[in-house]
């Protein structure tokens, strides 16, 4: 069993219930063949050498999410479920009163702590990342490198490339070195196009503040080592220890922490450029944009157009 749990996994957060989609998006049809777009996900990890693949959702949509993805995922590669729940926190902690909101994607990886040992990568259910980054993380995590620090690694695509029309979304915004090593790195939650330029706001909208549209930017595609969840948990921890400023919204973000650790020198960040494209569905009304783009990238010969025929 130590094993088993020490094989490379794929962590795929999954927990989202899709507020400005409308629905849940990860059961979503949006391939030429019904294809969901984890499908592509997992499709492209196992090629890269994955073997595990943990699904982090809640209990209230592990019917529907097993019924029409699990219950197939199940046949083709080992596969674990791990639940983000509110009231699963560190002992001591509890959940604040009133607080209904999620604590964030560096919280539903540390929910992962008893069923991963190994090395990890990480990536949200709802986005197309492409093939290149599976494989780029995967040869870059299981290389370690000790030296006595934490070698992590993070996806980049270009902010320009990762945006909607269709309203604001959360890019964690990197500055890096001439070795692709990440200096600094913010979560900023609110970017949008104004008048054809990025850029986001912190005072909801009441002023913008503009952004190199061809800066690297987090996906929440990230690559780490074997014993990273001691970090995690110190980490969760101390973000909970000042919840109190913001009990009901704050959340842990995994860019905040690996800037964090980043800055601590406890850890690096290697940014590994994608040339792959990305996109997503944050809003319902990018889905037709993403069918057209899966159906292209079936009809390229890039997929099958029943994808695991092939």
């Amino acid at each position: 069993m130590k094993d088993y749990y020490s094989k490379p996994a794929l962590i795929i957060m999954a927990a989202g219930m899709g507020s400005r989609f409308g629905g849940l998006k990860q059961v979503t049809p949006l391939g030429p063949s019904g294809e969901l777009i984890i499908d592509y996900s997992i499709h492209d990890a196992m090629a890269a050498g994955f073997e595990r693949i943990v699904f982090v959702i809640k209990h209230e949509i592990e019917d529907i999410f097993k019924d029409f993805i699990g219950n197939r995922i199940e046949k083709i590669v080992q596969t674990d479920y791990v639940f983000q729940e509110l009231d699963e926190l560190p002992e001591g902690y509890s959940i604040p009163e009133g607080r209904v909101k999620p604590y964030g994607t560096a919280h539903a990886v540390w929910c992962c702590r008893d069923v991963v040992k190994g090395p990890f990568m990480v990536i949200n259910s709802d986005d197309y990342y492409g093939k290149d980054c599976f494989k780029l993380i995967y040869d870059f995590i299981t290389k370690p490198v000790n030296d006595g620090i934490k070698h992590l690694a993070m996806a980049g695509y270009i902010l320009e490339n990762t945006l909607t029309e269709n309203g604001t979304v959360s890019r964690g915004v990197c500055e890096i070195d001439s070795n692709y090593k990440i200096v600094d790195l913010v979560e900023r939650t609110k970017i949008a196009i104004r008048d054809g330029q990025p850029m986001y706001t912190e005072d909801d909208g009441n002023t913008w503040t503009a952004l190199d549209r061809k800066s690297y930017v987090s996906m929440n595609c990230w690559g780490y080592p074997a014993g990273m969840f001691d970090l995690f948990d110190r980490e969760l921890r101390v973000f909970l220890d000042g919840i109190s400023s913001n009990p009901l919204k704050g959340e842990f973000y995994l860019p905040m922490m690996a800037d964090k650790i980043t800055k601590e020198g406890i850890a690096d960040i290697t940014v590994l450029p994608v040339s792959d494209k990305w996109f997503g569905v944050t809003y319902a009304e990018d889905k037709p944009k993403v069918m057209a783009a899966l159906k292209e990238l079936a009809d390229t010969g890039v997929y099958a157009q029943r994808l695991w025929d092939k």
